[in-house]
């Protein structure tokens, strides 16, 4: 059996929209248009997204990354110190409540929110078609291309829309189009109902422009931004009434588009050229080539993994939104659904996680799509888990070239976190600080007001976590010695000025499990209250454990000797286990608490489960034991509740090789969480858009088919529901590129390239022997930079 090479497959799938094909793994595709938001069809080169409804008055929702509402401030509250140890004596000597109060009444930030992400506006082009009078309707999103595509008839004549985002051109380009000479009319206007300088436009050398200039809110020194379209029309006559270009008896009509902010840019003259500059050049190479080099750029990512779990037969033929109703009474029809929404995580990462200009923003709660100036939660960068679950996937789908923007933003974190753990903590130790929430700022005090989310100094200790698993996966030394490991440094030493002394370990506090409460005991204050703010909760000393290992693993391979290494090597020592309480689950605090919700959505405790590896099967079969009852006991009271949570518990049961729960958690999440774009949302398709469960869905397959925190182990959960299928792209840890095909439940080979020559350790399914390259394997293979590896079953 010959397995393609990733590179291989690539070049043999095609790179034009053909929506005849509509592919049930790769093809989002509707017969009507958007009808709100979260059924509008999302674009983006990482820095600018577009969201297309695909209406008879076309509303394409516009986004640029750095576009929030407004300047930096440092609101660390003055008192926080004073309240440090007050607090954790309170917390030490059993007054909970007190200690609670005391962290709460001083050490909020003032005020208690950083900025919030908000919205563009949008392209609004009129057609002069209605709604009731279009046929043959079709919008689709190719997952292999990145475009977006219109048809419908309207009074006997055929129109197409075609949309891309180019991260290589930088803009976002339309192309209109008729099936009849002279057959378009359009009138193009950007739209923004507030706090807009100016809205006009004009015709400049027989191209239509149209320019916004707006500030991002009312703020003082808020964002400031332009937009821009330039309009080519082929064929017809382009005119302008001031506020809109219209063309008239046009065969086709280009748009291209750029947006250019304040964020990157110290004057309005340096954005504007820059604007300026990207347009000249995209209008000057035309609509074709600013597509071939979308489809180039886009596909050399997307096409890397190929993702087979079964044939849907007749009911992968349907339009999506109608698949997903469908899928709530008979999941098992649809595989290719799971293959669809899995392509569809890797293209959301793809479209809102690029190098682009310096410095680059990572995915967002939203992702980069928002239609609201005041989005849920900010639509912030949510560092209790959704930041991080945003990149789960990266690495494992073969997109690594996605994750610099996170360190780009880590970089601007830890300039804020040394001075907030300066003023906060007294710790000047060249350590920084972050909570739970930051933005486009890097923010690093505490955010919002909050028993169970507020008082959490570990956001720096969570995101290390991504930082190491990058070189683990890629092997690239060079980010290792100058990216990570200076974050990594300045994370553990924030840790080693504030850890204390208590009851014989390094503990945290005041601190909490996010965002869980436990109810006080009799002893311990105001009985019977919940109360969130404690010493040393589990998740703390699991992220703790992970921070000084991959401090300690990242001066071995990087030849280091200085006191973080050895203050990494001593911390370790006395950072708290993970407790396992009388019920047999892994303890969220310190001592055996009450929940106040048995069924809550964080899965913060078995961190070290996944995606830690302090608890994984592998490594602690006892520890993987209590976390998987303390998994069951949280689903069996309700929890899963939200989308992210759901695939946070897909993950979860991966790592405990219990495929068919994977696969359980699977459906449940497809029948109950999607929009009909295929958006995550909170708790149903009615409820509040936020990008991280898409991320965490990606993660969670890619997880149930391949994973390497100990072993290159292959097919570890595969569900008994997927007897036949391939997979071709992963990669695992140590730099190996992995193809599979299953069948009858088995692993019938696998092919393993080594891209970095490091040492290869494997395990297939459930342990069963096998043969590598037609030897027996005995233990650990080297590698060679560019060799195969087949793996078959004896």
């Amino acid at each position: 059996m010959h397995l393609p090479s990733p590179t291989l497959l690539a070049l043999s799938l095609p790179i034009a929209l053909a929506f005849s094909q509509f592919n049930p793994s790769h093809v989002s595709w509707y017969t009507t248009p958007a009808n709100n938001f979260t059924s509008s069809l999302p674009i983006g080169n990482g820095r600018l997204g577009a969201s297309i409804w695909g209406t008879a008055i076309e509303n394409v929702t516009l986004n640029e990354n750095s576009i929030w509402s407004g300047p930096f401030i440092n609101r660390v509250n003055p008192r926080s110190y004073g309240a440090l140890w007050p607090a954790r004596s309170l917390l030490a000597e059993g007054n909970i409540t007190k200690g609670g109060e005391v962290t709460l009444d001083n050490m909020v930030g003032i005020p208690d929110s950083p900025q919030s992400y908000s919205a563009l506006g949008s392209l609004r082009l009129d057609f002069g078609h209605e709604e009731a009078g279009t046929g043959n309707y079709t919008r689709a999103l190719d997952l292999r291309t990145g475009v977006v595509g219109v048809e419908y008839m309207s009074r006997g004549v055929g129109f197409r829309r075609e949309y891309v985002a180019s991260y290589p051109d930088g803009v976002v380009a339309l192309r209109l189009s008729s099936s009849r000479p002279g057959g378009l009319d359009v009138v193009c206007s950007l739209e923004r109902d507030r706090y807009v300088v100016g809205n006009t436009a004009r015709v400049v050398d027989g191209e239509g422009v149209l320019t916004l200039t707006a500030n991002s809110s009312a703020q003082t020194d808020p964002i400031r931004f332009t937009t821009e379209a330039r309009i080519v029309a082929d064929g017809g006559r382009i005119t302008s009434n001031g506020t809109a270009v219209v063309v008239r008896g046009a065969s086709t009509v280009d748009l291209f588009l750029d947006t250019e902010t304040s964020y990157r840019y110290a004057s309005r003259t340096e954005w504007e050229a820059e604007v300026k500059k990207k347009l000249d050049a995209a209008s000057s190479a035309g609509y074709g080539t600013i597509k071939a080099n979308a489809i180039a750029d886009y596909s050399a990512l997307s096409q890397r993994v190929d993702l087979d779990l079964g044939s849907s037969g007749s009911a992968g033929n349907l339009p999506t939104d109608t698949r997903l109703v469908n899928f709530r009474s008979n999941p098992n029809s649809d595989p290719e659904l799971v293959s669809l929404m899995f392509n569809f995580g890797r293209h959301s990462l793809i479209s809102s996680s690029r190098a682009s200009e310096s410095p680059a923003l990572p995915a967002n709660l939203q992702g980069l799509w928002n239609q609201d100036f005041d989005p849920a939660w900010g639509g912030r960068f949510t560092i209790d888990i959704n930041l991080e679950m945003n990149y789960w996937p990266a690495e494992v789908t073969n997109l690594a070239d996605t994750f610099s923007p996170f360190i780009d933003l880590m970089d601007i974190v830890q300039a804020r976190g040394l001075a907030v753990a300066k003023s906060m903590y007294h710790c000047s130790n060249g350590g920084y600080v972050l909570h739970h929430n930051t933005d486009l700022w890097g923010d690093a005090a505490p955010v919002d007001n909050g028993t169970t989310w507020t008082m959490w100094p570990m956001g720096a200790a969570w995101l290390s976590a991504n930082l190491i698993e990058h070189y683990r996966f890629t092997r690239d030394e060079t980010v290792l010695r100058e990216r990570i490991w200076p974050l990594l440094q300045s994370a553990a030493r924030f840790y080693y000025c504030h850890l204390f002394p208590f009851e014989g370990y390094y503990s945290t506090g005041p601190s909490i499990s996010p965002e869980a409460a436990f109810i006080v005991p009799d002893d311990l204050s105001v009985a019977g209250n919940e109360e969130g703010i404690d010493i040393a909760p589990t998740m703390d000393n699991s992220l703790l454990y992970e921070l000084f290992q991959s401090v300690i693993e990242t001066c071995e391979i990087l030849q280091i000797n200085i006191t973080d290494c050895t203050n990494a090597t001593s911390y370790l020592a006395k950072i708290k286990p993970p407790q396992i309480g009388s019920s047999g689950r892994i303890l969220e605090w310190r001592l055996d608490y009450e929940e106040a919700d048995p069924g809550h959505r964080h899965m913060s405790p078995i961190f070290g489960l996944f995606p830690g590896y302090q608890m994984a099967p592998l490594v602690n079969e006892t520890l993987a034991t209590a976390a998987k009852a303390f998994l069951d006991w949280r689903i069996a009271h309700g929890s899963g509740s939200t989308g992210w949570s759901r695939t946070w518990t897909m993950n979860l049961y991966a790592r405990l090789f219990n495929g068919d729960q994977v696969w359980n958690h699977t459906q449940i999440y497809l029948q109950r969480f999607p929009s009909p774009n295929l958006w995550n949302t909170d708790s149903g398709p009615d409820t509040v858009f936020q990008i991280d469960g898409n991320f965490g869905f990606t993660s969670g397959i890619a997880e149930m088919l391949l994973q390497s925190y100990d072993v290159v182990h292959l097919l570890p959960a595969l569900p008994t529901a997927v007897p036949d299928g391939h997979v071709f792209g992963l990669v695992a840890r140590g730099n190996f590129v992995v193809d599979m095909v299953w069948e009858g439940g088995v692993l019938s080979q696998a092919n393993i390239t080594s891209r970095s020559g490091s040492s290869l350790d494997l395990r297939v399914q459930g342990g069963v022997n096998f043969i590598v390259n037609g030897e027996a394997y005995a233990g650990s293979v080297s590698t060679d930079v560019g060799k195969v590896y087949t793996v078959v079953p004896m």
